[in-house]
């Protein structure tokens, strides 16, 4: 059987990881493809690089053009990352009618519509495994596998590096700066970890999994973003005392009112599996009327585990490419003249259950004038805690947990309640999700 010829572009972490699987377990991915996939050119701006890992056994060249030009390759992988020149080399081999792998999922995020419609129309496929959740096989089980069912919401731990910061701050009580540089040493961290602890990077992974439970176009650009950085080590304290963890979550919801899509830092009871997920791992939630709720774990980034997505792609393309293109699976699980345009809800509008942190002055009273405003606002209190203050304070924390409430009503109340005299300061508000039924 002729071999399917695969052209690699960039051949960095998952890139060399992806060379180095693929020949080593040459054998068993023969058996499982029914043909060979042997990667025949290499594109690195690192020539020398290129060669040492290689080893000569294909070409290797710095115009990644040449490559999706080349009559001879059949399958693009492309690993460079970016929206830049990454975008027009993917749009170059779908003109030339070449199959995709990426895992790009800020391009896929920001530019999905335009490269899944052309690749649509000329009949190539585009896998993208690798794009969410590194080694985990998510885009399968909700694309695939989850397929019979409805799916109510996915909330996945989708970004190795704040979950490896928020363990740490849990474990030693450590702030957010301290921890951050620690990741930087270990390498869990970026230099510019910008994308990672502003939670970027889990929107356009959550971006990608809400087009595939819903069938919606993808819509980066509607996802409410809220990072780490922010976080206070007392707030982790606090919320392990009340029997909860907080996970940077990305959540993607369908209601009776429009699709939720957003990524903020989220309190977890500790008895979810999910709260339990530790150090770089990654986990996804998907909750389906069908099958209930299921859970994916396993790490998220790294070279091997990335390169495992990338040559499953590999396989199943190999698998399905001369097949007719009406009978492949859709990119994005639904067939593309059956995708609906549900309304996105504004952050505003969602409705969920709140932590509120206040620093209010140590008399007889307060708590009274609080409730009040919560009240008026329609807002019940599941929980509070007043702690003491300290020795020589006249200010103690008070903390506060809502049953569920739209958004607005407690941003309301919290305008409210940091113009009253007793509170100091500014009210830290985090949301709540207790992932159950």
């Amino acid at each position: 059987m002729k071999p399917i010829n695969v052209g690699l572009l960039g051949i960095g972490t998952v890139g060399g990881g992806t060379f180095t699987v693929l020949q080593r377990n040459s054998e068993e991915i023969t058996r499982r493809a029914g043909r060979p996939i042997r990667i025949v050119v290499v594109a690195d701006k690192n020539i020398e690089l290129a060669k040492q890992i290689t080893g000569g056994a294909c070409r290797v060249t710095d115009d990644a053009f040449s490559v999706v030009n080349d009559p001879e390759v059949d399958i693009v992988i492309e690993l460079i990352g970016g929206y830049g020149v990454a975008k027009e080399l993917v749009l170059q081999a779908i003109k030339n009618g070449k199959h995709l792998v990426t895992a790009n999922k800020a391009l896929l995020a920001t530019h999905g519509n335009e490269i899944f419609k052309a690749a649509q129309d000329k009949g190539v496929m585009i896998g993208f495994e690798a794009a969410v959740a590194g080694g985990i096989p998510i885009i399968k089980a909700v694309r695939e596998g989850l397929t019979a069912n409805r799916i109510e919401w996915i909330a996945g731990i989708i970004n190795g590096t704040t979950n490896f910061i928020l363990s740490e701050m849990r474990d030693k009580g450590l702030s957010f700066d301290t921890v951050l540089k620690e990741a930087q040493r270990l390498g869990y961290a970026e230099a510019d970890p910008t994308f990672d602890i502003e939670g970027v990077d889990a929107a356009h992974k959550i971006t990608l999994l809400a087009s595939l439970a819903f069938g919606i176009p993808v819509q980066f650009d509607k996802a409410y973003i809220e990072g780490i950085s922010k976080l206070d080590a007392v707030d982790i304290k606090y919320a392990e005392q009340l029997g909860y963890r907080i996970k940077l979550l990305g959540i993607t919801k369908r209601t009776s009112e429009g699709v939720e899509l957003r990524v903020h830092p989220t309190l977890i009871p500790e008895k979810r599996l999910i709260a339990n997920v530790e150090g770089a791992m990654n986990a996804v939630l998907v909750q389906a009327d069908a099958v209930g709720a299921t859970l994916y774990y396993g790490k998220g980034a790294g070279a091997e585990p990335t390169a495992s997505s990338v040559i499953a792609d590999l396989v199943d393309i190999t698998r399905m490419h001369t097949a007719d293109p009406e009978n492949r699976v859709p990119h994005l699980a639904f067939q593309p003249d059956a995708m609906v345009d549900l309304p996105m809800l504004p952050i505003n509008e969602v409705i969920t259950s709140y932590y509120l942190r206040l620093r209010v002055a140590d008399r007889a009273g307060v708590l009274a004038d609080i409730t009040r405003i919560l009240a008026d606002e329609q807002i019940s209190i599941d929980a509070v805690i007043q702690k003491e203050p300290l020795e020589g304070e006249k200010e103690a924390d008070l903390i506060m947990l809502t049953h569920q409430t739209r958004e607005k009503r407690v941003d309301a109340a919290i305008v409210k309640i940091e113009g009253l005299g007793v509170v100091a300061g500014h009210v830290t508000k985090l949301r709540m999700e207790e992932l159950g039924k």
